[in-house]
């Protein structure tokens, strides 16, 4: 077994992380790709856009498993805005498209522990103007990719209700690892919630940042925009 390390009196211990001094917390650069680009949240800039593209998922099966939503009106929507989206944690992110600018959604970081190096994406409510796009995946690369490299955490995490099927199979494509499920970890919206945990930890993220980049590449995608191969993090 290697890298076992010991106390004096003999107990195994965990591998050393010679010279931590902490991670940083998120301070709003933006962040740009090929695809989208994502500016943090100004409610006065960006709240009729985001109601807007929310408003295209007719049937509210986006908010399904959110804890708040949907709203009926732009003003409900901005009520909630003012209330949970202004502070440091959660720290909003509004994705736009690179192309128009168009407003495409929104994601966060959260649990936002620089002490430890630990941070959790989450908050992720894509528009269908932005589902099933490579967009969608390129945002989750540059929130990684900028909570390892310029932030310097060492874990990230993803957690969802475990019932969201195709939030789960979501983060197993983006190289996070399940580690298990809480159960009854939470009532949301009168029902009981067992939250899925998965994660991906820095010495991890060289491989799948490979994987993303291959995947992004304009020659993944034909004329039509649909992919030649399939995402690899793993």
């Amino acid at each position: 077994m290697s890298n076992v390390n010991y106390n004096e009196i003999g107990q195994i211990l965990g591998v050393p992380v010679p010279d931590w001094k902490g991670a940083l917390a998120p301070d709003g650069r933006p962040l740009h790709g090929q695809y989208c680009y994502m500016e943090k949240l100004d409610i006065d800039t960006h709240c009729s856009g985001l109601f807007e593209a929310f408003s295209k998922n007719e049937n509210g099966s986006n908010w399904t498993y959110l804890p708040v939503g949907p709203f009926e009106t732009e003003a409900d929507f901005r009520g909630w805005l003012e209330i949970g989206c202004v502070n440091p944690d959660p720290f909003f992110y509004v994705i736009r498209r690179q192309s128009d600018d168009l407003i495409l959604g929104m994601a966060s970081y959260l649990r936002i522990d620089p002490t430890m190096g630990s941070i959790e994406v989450g908050h992720i409510h894509f528009s269908p103007l932005m589902q099933r796009t490579p967009a969608s995946t390129e945002c989750m690369y540059m929130m990684m990719k900028h909570a390892f490299e310029d932030l310097g955490h060492r874990r990230y995490e993803w957690k969802c209700n475990n019932l969201n099927e195709p939030s789960k199979k979501a983060a197993e494509r983006l190289g996070f690892s399940f580690e298990g499920v809480f159960r009854q970890m939470s009532v949301i919206k009168g029902h009981n919630r067992d939250t899925a945990w998965f994660s991906i930890l820095n010495r991890e993220w060289k491989k799948a940042k490979e994987g993303f980049e291959t995947w992004l590449s304009p020659d993944n995608f034909d004329a039509n925009g649909k992919q030649k191969s399939s995402l690899q993090t793993k």
